[in-house]
């Protein structure tokens, strides 16, 4: 039986809010991996420098490997074309994955922060990684032009990383976290 496009909509919006609304619950910029409160920290400036560029990393290859695990990858195989099998489908993911790879990628801006050598590289990017929020709602507009600069902004970021000393590597998150946040 046909699900109306109306319906969809409405069940992608709840999707979007309810992943926004726990991300925004999480509020810490752990490395997404579970690391509890108690965990040790840093007391040097060293220390806190090596524990940013970890959590850089491990932010970014997050972001990266949901990026393009459930956003590029069905973009160039044409899941996001009116009447593709599966559409729908990949619209969900992709929403999911565009929110959790947003919040990994302010996550790691804010970690490269403390570090100078990174914070200088990733300051640039900022304002892409911001212009990156609007890409569930855009996505359900049929604007898939946004899927490219997405890549974009993820390969800068990588890039940047990587002129610092701090070379991301592609991680698909699994389902648990794409939900958590």
């Amino acid at each position: 039986m046909p699900v109306s496009i109306r319906r969809l909509l409405v069940a992608l919006t709840l999707c979007c809010a309810l992943l926004a609304t726990t991300t925004a619950c999480g509020g810490d910029d752990s490395d997404s991996a579970g690391a509890s409160a108690t965990a040790a920290t840093p007391t040097t400036s060293a220390e806190r420098q090596k524990f940013a560029k970890t959590r850089f990393v491990t932010n970014a290859g997050l972001a990266a490997g949901a990026t393009y695990q459930w956003i590029v990858k069905p973009w160039r195989a044409g899941k996001f074309k009116s009447g593709a099998d599966g559409r729908r489908l990949a619209l969900v993911k992709a929403g999911l994955a565009g929110t959790f790879a947003y919040n990994r990628l302010k996550a790691a801006t804010r970690n490269a922060q403390s570090d100078p050598t990174l914070a200088k590289a990733v300051a640039p990017l900022t304002a892409g990684i911001d212009a990156l929020k609007d890409l569930p709602s855009k996505l359900r507009k049929g604007d898939t032009s946004v899927v490219g600069s997405f890549d974009d902004v993820i390969n800068q970021v990588k890039d940047a990383g990587k002129s610092a000393g701090a070379e991301v590597t592609d991680k698909v998150p699994s389902a648990s976290q794409l939900t958590s946040g």
